[in-house]
């Protein structure tokens, strides 16, 4: 069917013509449906959702958990450094006045000499458990050197090789930064004392609001995410805004990982 405009002429058939009628309609009724399904989710969202009362009611009752669970989680670390200096430190200190008495009431110059170097081997190690147990409660690399440096330390002291990529720019607000390092550092306690792990990988990432770590590992798998460790630090995520997953089947791998705002919440 020929078609005459000034200047132009254009012949097509009532088949093509149908064809592109046909199109044109399948397009707009999709764009139709479209556009009728958001505004039905506004309308149910309006009518059906949570009001500005129910929505601070819940916000409040979510952030007082939230901080109950923090409470908990440096009372279990407190508890736990309580034991590191019980076992460890004191253990080491009471060695060393030991030799110490031992070589004040000798008259053998012999013993005497050998008993000063027992105490003086004795002393490095409670000097070097005394360091483990000040990183342990918070490093303080993490605030003159950063993030990068602490989880570089922390892979240093894991005694397994781990790989850590660090795809962060600017340095975040420290209270993220001390939640990151955290998830980080327990995850690769838990990877070498209780998976038995030969092989860790650490990845830090960003986006525009949010940061991520996830901790992977080639251990045995079955971490318990109820555990004391894992739940403390599901707590100091949660109180942030952030979310904290672990998936470890028997027999792993296991992979932990945490989702923070950069923008901390206030209050």
């Amino acid at each position: 069917m020929p078609l005459d405009l000034p200047g132009v002429k254009i012949v097509t058939s009532d088949g093509a013509l149908g064809l592109a009628t046909g199109l044109l309609t399948v397009v707009v009724l999709a764009l139709l449906t479209v556009a009728m399904a958001a505004a039905d989710r506004r309308l149910a969202e309006h009518f059906l959702g949570p009001g500005p009362e129910e929505r601070l009611r819940r916000r409040i009752a979510e952030l007082t958990a939230t901080r109950s669970g923090i409470v908990r989680a440096v009372d279990d670390e407190r508890r736990r450094i309580e034991r590191d200096l019980h076992d460890g430190v004191q253990q080491r200190g009471v060695a060393l006045a030991m030799l110490l008495g031992r070589a004040r009431h000798s008259s053998d110059h012999d013993q005497i000499a050998e008993l000063v170097e027992q105490s003086y081997t004795e002393s490095r190690r409670l000097l070097d458990e005394l360091r483990s147990v000040a990183w342990r409660v918070y490093p303080t690399a993490l605030d003159e050197l950063g993030l990068r440096a602490a989880l570089a330390g922390a892979a240093e002291r894991a005694g397994v090789p781990v790989t850590v990529h660090y795809g962060l720019g600017a340095r975040l607000a420290s209270e993220v930064e001390t939640a990151l390092y955290f998830v980080a550092r327990e995850a690769l306690t838990n990877a070498v004392k209780h998976a038995a792990a030969r092989d860790i990988l650490v990845v830090l990432s960003e986006d525009e609001r949010t940061v991520s770590v996830a901790i992977s590992d080639d251990g045995k798998g079955g971490a318990d995410p109820s555990g004391g460790g894992l739940s403390g630090l599901a707590r100091r995520v949660l109180a942030l805004d952030g979310t904290f997953t672990v998936d470890s089947p028997p027999g792993g791998p296991t992979r932990i990982g945490a989702t923070l705002p950069k923008a901390p919440p206030c209050g």
